[in-house]
């Protein structure tokens, strides 16, 4: 028997007995004073009646509402924008585990269905036209600014995040993606930024029109001399420009370590392979190189030399490699101090292995040394500082939050993005994974 037919028994029994009191003369004439309390009572046990029915309602409710509103957050926070109906119904069938689709996707088993959902999402052209072009173009500038062209460095990240590339390899491999031939006029070049800026201005869909292209072929350098977006145009233009080339290393720990040189700081290091440009008592205080400067550059120039033979030439607006001969720039201002270390080739070492910096986590498996910019890249590339600094981006981009920051440091997050951080290095350094976790972890939140 309900809940409701029970009540609206009592209810009846109640106003019966109050009417079998109702027996002589006298009582008849009180008859409508009692009948309108009896119905004041009636209304008062009915009203709280309801009251329940709706809060029993609201306990089973959400599991449907719960799902569509976490379907609906996973769709806007990767993709931008709201899903379509037929889209949301396949995200809440995801996630009620009733989505043959999801036997497409490879899942990393923590919540299936939700996961799913979020590939789901990925499908969406904005996921890759506006959150992955937004999400990377910060990274290939000094002011760190989203409000950038399309280029080279960004279709590299869009397309190997696209195509499951092994995200370690960003900073070393022969890669980079442009538009499918035909798509727009302009073929792509390594001396100019017209064809992805056709690309964008035309709205070209990128998830379905990138494509895979050997960087060496486009911005005609030797195979061995490609480092991914370290030697794409536009990283070249913004860091390889003037100066020393310690801007590319260091906007490199900032976008790809999430840490600047001042975190890095490490004075306790030998000073051996620091620069003859770097002098050693600025404005005559050496207490002001040995307690500051020092900390910098020991472990900075070292692996800096790797950079030693590439230059971006501001009038062919075109990477320029000089395969043996070390750029003239490496010796600006060599007279601060002549005794200083003179870059002889492009051989570096990455004195971070040992010290207080030995906590960024480079692979036993690499030697620590070589020579160029591939063989850097695969060092940073593959330590578990990238990793950790590449789930904390998507992180902040995805929950819209920093991980890190704040005055109470949630556990809950920490843990997660340790978590990610492990299934990232563990399956193939995908990094579309790392965004469908993100997304499931923040997805009730």
């Amino acid at each position: 028997m309900s809940a409701f037919t029970v009540t609206g028994q009592r209810v009846w029994q109640y106003l019966a007995a109050g009417l079998k009191r109702i027996t002589t003369d006298e009582q008849i004439d009180m008859n409508n004073k009692i009948w309108t309390k009896l119905m004041d009572d009636v209304l008062r046990i009915m009203s709280r009646f309801a009251l329940a029915g709706l809060l029993a309602a609201a306990l089973v409710a959400p599991a449907n509402a719960g799902d569509s509103e976490k379907a609906k957050r996973i769709h806007d926070r990767l993709a931008g924008v709201p899903p379509t109906a037929i889209v949301l119904q396949e995200m809440e069938d995801a996630l009620a585990g009733t989505n043959p689709e999801c036997s497409n996707f490879t899942l990393s088993g923590i919540d299936n269905g939700a996961e799913c959902a979020a590939y789901i999402a990925m499908k969406n052209k904005d996921f890759y036209n506006v959150t992955l072009k937004n999400f990377a173009a910060t990274w290939t500038n000094r002011d760190q600014s989203v409000f950038v062209p399309l280029n080279d460095y960004i279709a590299t990240v869009i397309g190997m995040v696209r195509d499951d590339e092994p995200f370690n390899e960003l900073l070393s491999r022969d890669i980079t993606y442009v538009g499918r031939p035909g798509v727009v006029s302009t073929a792509p070049s390594g001396s100019n930024n017209d064809h992805y800026q056709q690309l964008e201005d035309n709205n070209v869909n990128l998830r379905d029109e990138l494509q895979f292209s050997l960087q060496s072929q486009v911005n005609n350098l030797p195979a061995n001399a490609t480092a991914g977006v370290l030697t794409s145009r536009a990283a070249s233009e913004s860091f390889f420009v003037a100066g020393t080339n310690r801007a590319m290393f260091r906007f490199t720990m900032l976008n790809h370590f999430c840490n600047d040189m001042e975190q890095l700081h490490d004075p306790a290091l030998t000073p051996d392979r620091i620069r003859q440009d770097v002098s050693r008592s600025p404005g005559g205080d050496s207490r002001l190189f040995l307690n500051n400067c020092i900390g910098c550059h020991t472990g900075m120039d070292p692996m800096t030399q790797a950079f030693a033979y590439y230059n971006y030439d501001e009038n062919t607006g075109a990477l320029q490699y000089t395969d043996g001969v070390v750029q003239a720039k490496y010796f600006n201002n060599d007279l601060n101090f002549p005794q200083g270390y003179r870059t002889p080739d492009d051989h570096w070492d990455n004195y971070w292995r040992s010290g207080q910096n030995a906590y960024l986590g480079f692979d036993n498996a690499l030697p620590g040394s070589g020579d160029g910019a591939k063989s850097l890249g695969a060092e940073l590339g593959n330590s578990d500082a990238f990793a950790v600094c590449q789930v904390k981006k998507v992180f902040k981009a995805v929950c819209l939050r920093d991980p890190d920051i704040g005055d109470l440091v949630d556990a809950g997050d920490s843990n997660a993005v340790s978590r990610i951080t492990n299934t990232f290095k563990t399956t193939g350094y995908r990094l579309k994974q790392v965004f469908a976790d993100t997304a499931v972890h923040c997805m009730g939140q």
